[in-house]
């Protein structure tokens, strides 16, 4: 079975109202730029009705607004000339009549009346995309697409937005908890911009820095045989029925070669998705398992210091090689990195 997706969690914040601003139309762009591979500079096929309409939509809803070709185009900054000629093409294009003209003036015909209809639908949707990325950059009250490991949730990364957002009130977060490899394609995909996550990833298309480590400790049922101790080799536990995260998570891989380098395999009874479902079965008395310590002891299992070998996990945060940050991840990047050894609470 592969680990559960995670919960996106959205922190939410007010935008503040932008003030009313006007566009500058300088020229008439009629042509699309053509790639070597045939198709526009967006992606669109030159001859598709997006990339031979979109550069005059714009133009048609400011003629239709105003019925007057000299009026918009003082509105719209732009040569009346250009103007007029970008309405020509546009009918020509469509091969159909949008204006019925008289002079300067014009008025819809009953095809432009229902062009203009999806046309202010279309024109609101990017003007309502083009606010949304630029709120999320804003540097006092943009996003951050932000993704950590499930055991982070409860106590470290609470604390470290909180500090962070003592300097940064409005920076608003969306959370992603999943597993590391998960996280990982994620932020490959354009969902997140940063990642917290163990084992600190090694990838030529990623940046990754070690911030901290964290010790794990031999989690054993409080009647276990080794729950009199407070230190304890791991190859001590060799005969023990373990109980672990399910494979593809950076916790297991770690147990796995922990549990290597003290000279056995461990014979796995439970695979789960979460660190406190398996303190859970601990306590229960279905196995024993290496895990972090816990944000608040848990009844019914002792914690046991492991000597050898060395039992730590080492955490770090990812990011894209290359991509470039908007304020808001930039300044939450520099938070991360200057936590360095300190990332985790006392």
């Amino acid at each position: 079975m592969r680990p559960m997706h995670g919960l996106a969690i959205i922190v939410p914040m007010a935008h503040e109202p932008r003030s009313s601003k006007r566009v500058s139309w300088s020229s008439d762009t009629e042509d699309t730029t053509a790639t070597p591979n045939g198709r526009g500079a967006a992606g669109l096929d030159p001859e598709s009705w997006s990339a031979v309409l979109a550069p005059r939509l714009a133009y048609f809803a400011g003629v239709a607004r105003h019925e007057h070709v000299t009026r918009a185009a003082q509105d719209m900054a732009v040569p009346q000339s250009t103007l007029s000629r970008a309405m020509v093409r546009l009918e020509q294009d469509l091969d159909v009549a949008l204006f019925a003209r008289k002079g300067r003036t014009v008025s819809l015909t009953p095809a432009g009346r229902a062009f203009l209809a999806s046309v202010e639908r279309a024109l609101a949707e990017v003007e309502r995309a083009a606010e949304s990325v630029r709120a999320d950059a804003d540097p006092a009250s943009g996003k951050v697409a932000f993704g950590f490991l499930h055991t982070m949730g409860s106590e470290t990364v609470p604390g470290l937005i909180r500090a962070f957002r003592a300097d940064h009130p409005r920076v608003r977060f969306q959370l992603v908890q999943n597993y590391g490899e998960a996280m990982l394609e994620r932020m490959r995909a354009g969902e997140l911009d940063l990642c917290l996550t163990s084992p600190v990833p090694d990838a030529p298309d990623l940046v990754a820095r070690r911030l901290d480590e964290q010790r794990l400790r031999l989690v054993v049922p409080d009647d276990h045989r080794l729950a009199g101790r407070r230190r304890v080799r791991l190859a001590e536990a060799a005969d023990e029925t373990f109980v672990t995260l399910e494979p593809g998570y950076g916790l297991r891989r770690i147990t796995d070669a922990l549990c290597a380098e003290a000279g056995f395999r461990p014979r796995v009874a439970f695979e789960g998705e979460e660190a406190e479902t398996l303190r859970g079965l601990v306590a229960a008395g279905l196995g024993v398992a290496l895990l972090p310590p816990p944000a608040v002891a848990r009844p019914g299992v002792v914690e046991l210091t492991v000597t050898a070998p060395r039992a730590v996990r080492e955490i770090g945060v990812a990011w894209l090689d290359g991509h470039p940050d908007t304020p808001p991840v930039a300044a939450f990047k520099r938070f991360l990195l200057s936590r360095r050894g300190q990332l985790l609470p006392d």
